[in-house]
């Protein structure tokens, strides 16, 4: 997975946020990683399902779910999961 796949500074930018844009893009990379390889091994979970099971928190797993889904990486099922609290959460699987 490249780590550009999500741009997060803009051409305008100045050089600084390109600069923090790559550190970021480098460390959320290996998140991607991480959460897809979780649903191709486990299948099909909610955020808390997967947050349960790779190093990552709550908010990186949730942060990182909607860009994967852009990215065509991971995709919804239609389903809905009990989360660790107890409430429904959306259920996601690797495509």
């Amino acid at each position: 997975m490249q780590a550009d796949l999500f741009a997060r500074a803009r051409v305008t930018d100045p050089t600084t946020s390109k600069e923090a844009a790559k550190s970021v893009n480098e460390f959320s990379s290996r998140h991607y990683k991480i959460i897809v390889a979780c649903l191709k091994k486990y299948g099909s979970l909610g955020k808390d399902g997967i947050w349960g099971l790779v190093e990552l928190d709550k908010q990186q797993v949730a942060r990182r779910l909607h860009e994967l889904q852009r990215a065509g990486l991971i995709e919804l099922t239609g389903k809905e999961v009990l989360s660790a609290s107890g409430r429904k959460e959306r259920e996601w699987r690797a495509t």
